[in-house]
Order: C-alpha cells, then sequence, then structure tokens
C-alpha cells in the first residue's frame, strides 16, 4: 500500500477527481429520472458519464502527443447513440416513449467528455442546462398541452373500428392515445385525440359521429 501510494502522484489524483466530479454530475441527473420512473436511471446516467470521462482521459493521456484524442470522442458520441435507441423503442399504448431520456443520455455523456477534456465550466453549464430542463421545463410543457382546447375523447364497441378510426385520423391528429373505455364496459375501447386547429378539430369529431359503432364522441373540458 505505501508503495502504491508513493507512486500516486498529483496528475493522477486530479485524474481520479475528474471521473468523481463526471460520476457525480451523472447520479444527479439519473436520479431525476429514476425519480420520474424513466427508462434509464441513476447507474445507466452514472456510468455513462464515468465512462465517457474515463476515454476521454484514455484518449489524452495514454498515447503520444500525436495521437488524435479527438477519435474517441467521436466514437463515444455515436455510440451512446445505440444506447438511446433501446429507450425510444419502449412504447406505452400508441405512444413512442423514451426521446428525452435518450437525449439525456446523449448529453450526459457530453458533460463526461468536457470533464475529460477539462472544459470544467462548459460541463457545470451542461449539467445545470440539462437538469433545469428536465426538472423545470416539463411543468411548462404540461401547461401548454392542458390549454390546447382541440382534445376529444372518442368510444368505441369493438377494437375493429377503433383501428378503422385511427388510421383515419392519424395523419390529422397531432396526438391519439388508446385508453379503456370510461364507461367500464369490458367490450368497448376508447381513445384520446388532439388536432392542433379547430377546423381539423371539428372535421375529425365529426368523422367520429358519423360511425355506426362510435358509442361516444365529446370534447374533452381542460
Amino acid at each position: 500500500m505505501d508503495r502504491f501510494l508513493e507512486n500516486l502522484s498529483l496528475k493522477q489524483l486530479w485524474l481520479g477527481a475528474d471521473l468523481a466530479l463526471a460520476a457525480l454530475l451523472g447520479f444527479f441527473i439519473g436520479l431525476e429520472r429514476k425519480l420520474r420512473d424513466k427508462e434509464a436511471g441513476i447507474r445507466t446516467h452514472t456510468v455513462v458519464s464515468f465512462g465517457a470521462a474515463l476515454m476521454m482521459l484514455i484518449s489524452k493521456f495514454a498515447f503520444d502527443a500525436e495521437a488524435d484524442s479527438a477519435r474517441v470522442a467521436a466514437q463515444i458520441v455515436a455510440g451512446i447513440g445505440f444506447l438511446g435507441v433501446g429507450t425510444i423503442m419502449v412504447r406505452d399504448r400508441s405512444r413512442v416513449t423514451g426521446l428525452t431520456t435518450a437525449a439525456g443520455l446523449w448529453a450526459t455523456a457530453s458533460i463526461g467528455l468536457a470533464i475529460g477534456i477539462g472544459f470544467y465550466f462548459a460541463a457545470l453549464m451542461a449539467f445545470l442546462a440539462i437538469f433545469f430542463t428536465i426538472t423545470v421545463l416539463i411543468f411548462l410543457e404540461k401547461r401548454v398541452k392542458r390549454k390546447n382546447p382541440y382534445l376529444c375523447y372518442v368510444e368505441c364497441m369493438n377494437i375493429g373500428t377503433v383501428k378503422g378510426l385511427y388510421h383515419e385520423i392519424k395523419p390529422y391528429a397531432s396526438q391519439i392515445e388508446i385508453i379503456p373505455a370510461k364507461s367500464g364496459i369490458p367490450s368497448h375501447i376508447g381513445f384520446e385525440f388532439q388536432a392542433d386547429s379547430r377546423l381539423e378539430y371539428e372535421a375529425l369529431l365529426k368523422k367520429a359521429e358519423e360511425n355506426a359503432n362510435v358509442v361516444i364522441a365529446l370534447p374533452i373540458q381542460n
């Protein structure tokens, strides 16, 4: 142990601090994702940030001065994209989820890279920006969504009717979500759709009302 401590240089201790900082920032981003029960949580974000910093440090110090350290950074950025695919492909009902988490993983890797190259201020600013985006802006996003008046609930007698209406409405609706029937009848299936304009909304609502197998088609009050 004494020999090990003797061989430790100030530079090596500083590199260890870099790794610890990268892991810490990744931990806090992952903690927020875990508290929201997202696909990638504490361990994933911590490891991504730590690993990106480590690979950047290896690229920077383990080879001779003529080596191009940018090549490793480029490979990390591309590699994180494959990791993000696993979160985007998780689907909840008819909606694609995990986009924010995948983007967070990619951005967390950039924090690790920034720390590894020595851009501490940039890494801290990026961390604050990411954390603000995923914690504060989500409330603004929900508020904007609630204020959209063009929401409608449709309840159908069977899945065949839902499929038919889904394909007719999908090209014109900004959002469609299949949900359990609000009437509580087991054979019935419901879905909600959202339009961006009153004209599209009224046309889609009329299309639903004209279907003989539609039980309910009514606006959703915000």
